[in-house]
């Protein structure tokens, strides 16, 4: 590991996460709060640690995130990405184990527009015969 800090960018849904890696601890920051008091739910928790669990990392990085956009879930999955990417930029051998566990892929899941004539991007107008 060379230089000090490492930087990635995570993406999911309408959520936009900058994560950076710093040797450390293994505190984990959210727009300076503390990840215990930014996510309620213990699953969104988990799902922000895979990575470091994945590549056996918890106690080795500090990890300070900047996220903005969409919501709970969707910015955990952001930062999971970014963090994996980060990860990346620390150790290039992490690779394989990160990839296995599908978290470089970017969802490309995205919200469907609302179509004209519609009430939302599928659902029609209630029908009445009469």
């Amino acid at each position: 590991m060379a230089s000090a800090k490492f930087y990635g960018t995570g993406r999911r849904k309408k959520s936009i996460a900058r994560v950076y890696l710093v040797p450390g601890t293994g505190k984990i920051t959210i727009n300076k709060r503390d990840i215990d008091n930014y996510f309620g739910l213990e699953t969104l928790k988990v799902v922000v640690r895979q990575p470091l669990a994945a590549t056996e990392t918890a106690d080795k990085f500090d990890v300070i995130v900047t996220v903005r956009g969409g919501g709970f879930t969707g910015q955990a999955g952001a930062i999971r990405h970014g963090l994996s990417r980060a990860l990346l930029q620390a150790d290039a051998d992490y690779r394989p184990v990160l990839k296995k566990a599908g978290y470089l892929t970017r969802d490309p899941r995205m919200k469907e527009r609302k179509k004209y004539g519609l009430k939302a991007a599928r659902r029609a107008p209630q029908f009445s015969k009469r």
